[in-house]
């Protein structure tokens, strides 16, 4: 995870931010909507919207478009979506996890599969790298929140399972069945936070030169502008130098 926050990073300082700012409001726009149509209207009463607006919120989609869109599930017109999950390996046999939301399984199907194929990757079977991965519950504050002690404590109280803390923020570990109630339990001690999701974790990463981490985000990249992907996960780091390197690039 952490080497796809820097992909993040690099994006931004690259100047795309607008573009995928645009593009990340769309897809958790859908997720709301897809939650809401699958259970309550009423975040209170459906624990997947309420996390789904908690991380739009944290993303700072207008409240106007939040509502839109779980108004949007309740439209008798309103699409249908199928989640899919499609698994594969990118360049220099990196994992790759790929969340997709289409109401054209066919499309996105061969949308994907291309992609793999053109930028170096092979797309596999359902199952082939998710074992790799611990599907968990991510709640991220900001290190201004507290020091490390005092958010363990509030973590260990809510019924966490793990909590890593670095210069920038405290990333705090759920198991993913439980990722509402602490997040919850979290709010009411620390505020709001910046991101509450469920995550792939790897269970391990592989270090990518300046070369092989190139390929790999152009992948990344690809992969994210497609309409129907809601979330791309791969199981790499960067180095610091490697991260400058291709910023300044």
């Amino acid at each position: 995870m952490a080497g796809h926050s820097k992909w993040a990073n690099i994006q931004h300082r690259k100047g795309r931010q607008d573009a995928a700012r645009s593009k990340l409001f769309s897809k958790l726009s859908k997720e709301i909507t897809v939650a809401a149509k699958m259970g309550e209207p009423d975040p209170d009463k459906n624990p997947r919207l309420r996390l789904a607006v908690k991380e739009a919120k944290s993303q700072s989609v207008p409240k106007d478009v939040i509502d839109r869109a779980i108004k949007k599930s309740q439209a008798g017109d309103a699409d249908n979506y199928d989640e899919i999950r499609y698994e594969g390996y990118g360049p220099n046999g990196v994992a790759v996890i790929v969340e997709a939301m289409t109401d054209n399984r066919n499309r996105t199907a061969s949308s994907v599969r291309s992609t793999f194929a053109k930028l170096g990757g092979n797309l596999g079977e359902t199952g082939s790298v998710s074992f790799m991965f611990d599907r968990m519950g991510e709640v991220v504050y900001p290190i201004s929140v507290g020091d490390a002690d005092t958010v363990m404590e509030a973590a260990i109280m809510a019924g966490a399972a793990d909590v890593e803390s670095n210069d920038e923020s405290h990333v705090i570990y759920t198991a993913d069945t439980d990722l509402n109630e602490v997040s919850n339990a979290l709010e009411a001690v620390l505020g709001e936070s910046e991101s509450t999701k469920l995550i792939w974790k790897p269970q391990t990463v592989t270090e990518l030169d300046l070369e092989s981490a190139t390929k790999l985000f152009r992948l990344i990249e690809a992969l994210e502008d497609d309409d129907d992907v809601q979330i791309v996960t791969a199981n790499f780091e960067v180095s610091d130098e490697v991260m400058e390197a291709m910023s300044a690039g």
